[in-house]
């Protein structure tokens, strides 16, 4: 799909979700690309060498639901090293070069992006996991100097990169697998054994930092009992995360997981968690 800088942004399948994203994760969207030959150029672009190396798998043009009370586009960043059972976007999984990527490159995104500058208000990075990329400081900042918002969602894998990313993000939607305490119900959930020390980390760091965000969690009976959520709720509110938005899941073709029943989780349980949270965002299925 070719986007050129006269054209409205299309939404392109805005209703399917797939990240407790909001991430979170967190919503599931079409792949667009935006081809270099009929993307404008724009002075109001600043180029960076080392943003040119952002490994873009796609691009969604146009979303009201990625960044809270913001029109958006998000960059969709190749890479993850978690394999949660329920993702909805595995082609973004592998780690590719920029030029074996499905999406734009950098390069011919920076003028499109400068010219959206008045039709949307904010740019998401997302994934994938977007902090995995050493050039996305690079683009944040590019995006930041066009006036644009800038959107981040995270799984919390690599905590020292979500630190260098902070202080360029206007908004933050990190991933909550499971209890953060918990070890084993967080590799169960990623499928990497060690996983929930990194989230530990960048949930620390995330509510230590100031910045705008919420907290997202993609739930099935399989992987989430009552307890775990209560202690999920728990840990977000020692932590001093007021959103916390949760989204049931919808199991991808080939899952093991099972399709989830009507009523779950059950109203009283929801109380339950909302008397623990600030505010709880009962999201549609991811």
């Amino acid at each position: 799909m070719s986007v050129d800088a006269a054209d409205t942004p299309a939404i392109t399948a805005e209703a399917a979700q797939d990240r407790a994203a909001p991430a979170s994760p967190a919503p599931r969207h079409e792949l667009a690309a935006v081809d270099p030959a009929t993307a404008p150029t724009s002075p109001a672009a600043p180029a960076s060498a080392a943003a040119e190396a952002l490994v873009v798998g796609g691009l969604q043009p146009f979303t009201t639901i990625d960044y809270p009370g913001a029109l958006a586009a998000v960059v969709f960043v190749q890479g993850c090293p978690w394999r949660c059972g329920y993702c909805h976007n595995p082609q973004l999984q592998p780690r590719v070069k920029p030029a074996e990527a499905a999406g734009p490159g950098w390069a011919a995104l920076r003028p499109w992006l400068a010219r959206r500058v008045g039709l949307i208000d904010a740019v998401v990075f997302s994934g994938g996991e977007p902090t995995l990329d050493p050039a996305l400081p690079a683009a944040m900042a590019e995006v930041r100097a066009i006036g644009l918002k800038v959107g981040l969602h995270s799984a919390g894998i690599y905590p020292q990169r979500l630190a260098a990313a902070l202080p360029l993000a206007d908004w933050v939607g990190l991933d909550l697998k499971a209890p953060p305490a918990d070890d084993t119900a967080h590799d169960r959930v990623t499928g990497v054994r060690g996983s929930a020390a990194a989230l530990r980390r960048s949930l620390a760091l995330l509510a230590a930092s100031g910045v705008a965000h919420e907290c997202r969690s993609t739930i099935h009976p399989a992987l989430h009992d009552d307890a775990a959520l209560l202690a999920m709720a728990d840990a977000l509110a020692a932590a001093g995360v007021a959103d916390w938005a949760l989204q049931i899941c919808r199991p991808p073709k080939g899952s093991t997981l099972a399709p989830v029943g009507a009523g779950w989780p059950a109203a009283g349980l929801v109380e339950r968690l909302r008397a623990r949270c600030a505010r709880l965002i009962l999201r549609d299925p991811a």
